[in-house]
């Protein structure tokens, strides 16, 4: 979990007869079902009322769906009794004439069986792709409204893995399971109707399998979902060694441990390897015991059939329909087993994905008001807070800024320095006290508003795949691309820009990784300038840009800075030498507040911050 900030799928034999119906989904292995031991879901009744009102918006298709199963799975029935009608009525007879209207009538359903099952497929793909076509907006909307510190608390990587691989789980099992299961009960519940009417004695005997494939299945697929499952967590582990050495190359390089990666490597890779054999040939014992198990079926119906038909209690069309019976009695079977931890999948993965959706948004109160412009004014009124219940960041802080003013932050790392403007910038919302900004409580403005009246610089600089002028205007979107280069301009960014392949067009790319840390600073700079802030944060703003250039920057800000209040959190103490007022933290509190020569006069904790970075030893 990320901390909170300091601050801040078988195989059949040669005899079974085709089989109607859909076949496996893509992208299935033999060991498919067993790829890890299935989540489950916490509150399966709650999941699906809220599948249902995603899915709901499209009865009337999915009644569609449905009567084309039933009849789908009715032809599927049917088709065995006119083998049975084939032998007994035309080929032992030797009819010929008839023989050749039943199999044109097996042919027609044949063909009109994968004619349903392609519309049944078809329908239900648009059904669970709009369905979560709308899921996967609702999602994403919901995270533009939930507060900082659900982003803070929470791995990014999880949240990104609910709106991508969870909502495509729900999407991938849905539209494959769904059909499949109703098809499969409707075919189990009609076969076996049907083997009941032709005999009950060979249905009893064909039956005495099902508990074996159960029994046998379990036992195997209990190993084998522990194998994936380690599989998985070795299969992630690769992965993160994989990560770790292209991300860290240089320290690698710089290190020379090349070898030691490899070996690292080598280890997970071996292990990864021994497991997944393992995994494999467990898995891959399913289709060939399905297949003697079917095989066993075949057997005990046609021993058992024969000598009934010796007897005359049975027809030879009946064994023969009755063969193709056990086969596809088993094939429902098979597909329910294959489904059941599919569908436990997609429900828990559904849950995740509500479960982001029921988080708290960021609270409006119900007389908040709209403000178009700001003095600039603050006041933090003993403000406490904190990130953990009982464990307080910032303790009884207070301090006035007049409008127009410079105010440095400093102290050690931690002390609270950028949680201030978190809470200024309501990010966080405080456990008690005021901030008061125009003798206003932050708390009675809306949010949009406030941070319409704010300019953000933060030390990491995240920049947009879009072209650089637009990710200029993005502090503005209505502004002009004249406008646009005058803010470049003024935050010196304009010369290097220019340079650039396309210049103001140049499409950033991964986050703007193809410019220097200096370079996307100063993108980061011209765009707060452009949205032109009442209130300006610099959290360390000119960290990562060299000595000349901070120099040229500096002065830039300083012009920014005339006429708005700025808050400044600097750790080199020779950057906010004339601010008109630098509070400095530490532990949560205000120990010291005043000018650079007031508390340098006053020989205190600022005093020796300062003497720590300038004094000659």
């Amino acid at each position: 979990m990320k901390k909170v900030p300091e601050e801040r799928k078988g195989s059949t034999s040669s005899f079974q007869p085709p089989a109607f119906g859909p076949g496996p989904a893509p992208g299935r292995g033999p060991g498919h079902r067993f790829s890890a031991k299935s989540a489950k879901p916490k509150d399966l009744k709650n999941t699906l009322r809220r599948l249902w009102k995603y899915f709901g918006e499209f009865k009337l298709l999915l009644f569609g769906i449905f009567l084309v199963i039933l009849i789908s799975s009715f032809i599927q029935i049917v088709s065995p009794l006119l083998i049975q009608k084939a032998i007994d009525q035309y080929i032992i007879p030797r009819k010929l004439d008839g023989l050749f209207k039943i199999v044109l009538a097996m042919i027609i359903l044949y063909i009109l069986n994968s004619i349903f099952a392609y519309i049944q497929g078809y329908g239900m793909m648009i059904v669970s792709q709009r369905a979560v076509f709308k899921m996967r907006n609702d999602l994403f909307s919901k995270l533009q409204r939930i507060p900082i510190k659900i982003f803070d608390t929470r791995a990014h990587g999880d949240l990104m893995s609910r709106l991508t691989n969870d909502i495509d789980v729900v999407s991938n099992t849905l539209s494959a399971s769904l059909t499949s299961i109703f098809s499969s009960i409707i075919t189990l519940a009609g076969s076996i109707a049907v083997m009941l009417s032709l005999s009950p004695v060979l249905t009893i005997l064909t039956l005495l399998v099902v508990p074996l494939m159960f029994g046998l299945t379990n036992l195997i697929a209990n190993t084998t979902r522990k194998l994936f499952s380690q599989n998985q967590k070795l299969l992630g582990s690769l992965n993160s060694v994989i990560e770790e050495d292209i991300t860290g190359q240089k320290v690698i390089k710089v290190f020379t441990r090349e070898k030691n990666e490899i070996e690292k490597f080598e280890r997970v890779n071996r292990e990864l390897t021994q497991v997944g054999i393992r995994a494999q040939i467990f898995s891959g014992i399913i289709p060939p015991l399905m297949n003697l198990l079917n095989n066993l079926a075949f057997i005990i119906v046609a021993a058992s059939g024969g000598f009934l038909a010796l007897k005359g209690f049975i027809t030879v069309g009946t064994i023969a329909s009755f063969i193709q019976y056990a086969r596809q009695f088993t094939r429902p079977l098979n597909e329910l087993a294959n489904q059941f931890n599919q569908i436990q999948s997609a429900f828990a993965s559904a849950e995740r994905v509500f479960e982001i959706m029921d988080e708290e948004e960021e609270k409006h109160a119900e007389d908040e008001i709209e403000i178009d412009s700001l003095k600039g004014e603050v006041e933090f009124k003993n403000v406490w807070f904190s990130y953990n219940k009982g464990q307080p960041v910032l303790k009884d802080i207070s301090f006035h800024v007049k409008p127009g003013q410079m105010v440095a932050l400093v102290g050690p790392t931690g002390s609270g320095k950028t949680t201030i403007v978190n809470l200024l910038s309501r990010f966080y919302d405080i456990d008690s006290g005021q901030i008061l900004i125009d003798g206003i409580d932050i708390r009675k403005i809306s949010r949009e508003s406030l941070r319409k009246n704010l300019g953000i610089v933060l030390q990491d600089t995240y920049l947009f795949s879009e072209p650089v002028k637009e990710n200029i205007r993005y502090g503005r979107l209505s502004a002009t691309d004249d406008e646009v280069v005058m803010a470049a301009k003024t935050a010196n960014a304009h010369e290097f820009i220019r340079h650039l392949p396309h210049g103001y067009d140049t499409v950033l790319t991964d986050g703007g990784a193809d410019l220097s840390q200096g370079q996307r600073q100063l993108l980061a700079l011209a765009r707060a300038i452009l949205s032109d802030p009442a209130i300006l944060i610099l959290d360390e703003a000119t960290s990562n840009i060299d000595t000349r250039t901070e120099k040229l920057v500096q002065s830039a800000m300083l012009k920014l800075m005339q006429g708005r209040t700025s808050f400044v959190i600097a750790h080199r103490l020779s950057t906010i030498r004339n601010a008109d007022l630098i509070l400095v933290i530490n532990n949560g509190q205000v120990v010291e507040q005043g000018t650079h020569e007031e508390l340098l006069q006053k020989r205190g904790f600022y005093y020796n911050l300062y003497m720590s970075q300038f004094a000659v030893v």
